[in-house]
């Protein structure tokens, strides 16, 4: 299974950006759907969830701020971004499992993962 990630873009801090995530291969109303962002030497770090019962999960680092929804006709998962801080910097991937268990941020909990997209936000 490939998700497919997009959405990343270069913008400046305030500004607003909206990842999508998408797949051909799986129904991700049935899965708990996440974001995670990597900063090169740092851990990977959960952005946002949705599980099978749309229930949504966020980071400390971005409640109030992002906003993760799931369009079960385009089968896609976005993450609305805004307003935009430079610490939103990074690669985002979304990743796919059917039960997270304990802690939706655990990344080694998900099976299946997109390519990733680069979100670079400027001060």
């Amino acid at each position: 299974v490939q998700l497919v990630d997009s959405g990343g873009d270069s913008g400046p801090s305030g500004g607003s950006l909206r990842l999508s995530c998408t797949t051909s291969t799986i129904t991700l109303e049935y899965y708990a759907v996440s974001w995670f962002r990597h900063v090169p030497g740092r851990e990977r770090e959960g952005v946002s969830c949705i599980d099978s019962t749309a229930k949504t999960y966020y980071g400390d680092s971005v409640k109030g701020r992002f906003n993760m929804y799931l369009d079960h006709e385009k089968n896609t998962a976005y993450l609305q971004m805004t307003p935009l801080k430079p610490e939103d910097t990074g690669i985002y991937y979304c990743a796919a499992v059917g039960e997270f268990g304990r802690n939706w941020a655990d990344s080694e909990a998900y099976d299946f993962w997109g390519q990733g997209t680069r979100v670079a936000v400027s001060s």
